[in-house]
């Protein structure tokens, strides 16, 4: 993961990519864009002159998470607890112990060979051994095939609008091979190990229901 061009968590790039319409594809590559804005943020990673390349890297990963995927999680994190009046916190977060974490060298951070190796030995002190040192389980999981039923039924009555706006950036044909193999067209999971197919039928809602509310007029 950590040498994969672009960001690390995202697989299946290039059949995700092919689901953009063609013709909107023309004199641009969506990979080389992805790509740029993964190296213009590991750029912001400073380091000193003794990192070996792989401290370097886990630098830069550092910069992708804060940047991107942080900011995703607690955009949902504020969005979900607030829509139904729960004030959530976030200690982890705070400033100063991401200062202070992105110097812990990574064989501590990754202690035992366990992600928050040195997190769980700490926490050791308040909780009970197989609490700190269980298995991690985040969210959101979205391999519940409940979750998966609920999203392709959805997808699949957006498909039969007659006023679909997904149509007006993706391949028809692709989004409709999509519905009818249930997303088995596809080999990989599309965001890594936490987010199967389910979720690109997920993202796809959300796509629609923006570019209905916001009238989003595509320029050809």
């Amino acid at each position: 993961m950590l040498n994969r061009p672009g960001f690390p968590w995202a697989s299946a790039n290039s059949e995700r990519y092919s689901l953009i319409r063609g013709d909107l594809c023309r004199g641009i590559s969506p990979v080389k864009y992805v790509e740029s804005l993964a190296r213009q943020t590991a750029q912001k990673a400073s380091q000193l002159d003794s990192d070996t390349p792989e401290q370097i890297k886990m630098r830069e990963m550092f910069m992708l998470n804060f940047y991107w995927f942080m900011q995703t999680l607690l955009t949902r994190k504020d969005r979900c607890s607030m829509a139904h009046g729960l004030e959530v916190r976030v200690p982890f977060c705070d400033h100063r112990i991401a200062q202070y974490a992105y110097n812990i060298p990574p064989e501590i951070k990754f202690l035992e060979g366990r992600e928050k190796g040195i997190v769980r030995l700490a926490s050791e002190r308040v909780l009970p051994k197989d609490v700190a040192w269980r298995k991690k389980s985040p969210y959101p999981k979205t391999h519940n095939p409940d979750y998966t039923k609920l999203m392709l039924e959805k997808f699949r009555a957006l498909l039969k609008k007659t006023d679909c706006r997904l149509f007006d950036i993706m391949d028809a044909k692709k989004l409709r091979q999509l519905e009818e193999t249930e997303g088995r067209v596809f080999s990989k999971n599309w965001y890594g190990q936490l987010m199967a197919t389910s979720q690109m039928f997920a993202y796809m809602i959300q796509l629609e229901y923006w570019l209905e509310q916001y009238n989003v007029i595509i320029q050809k």
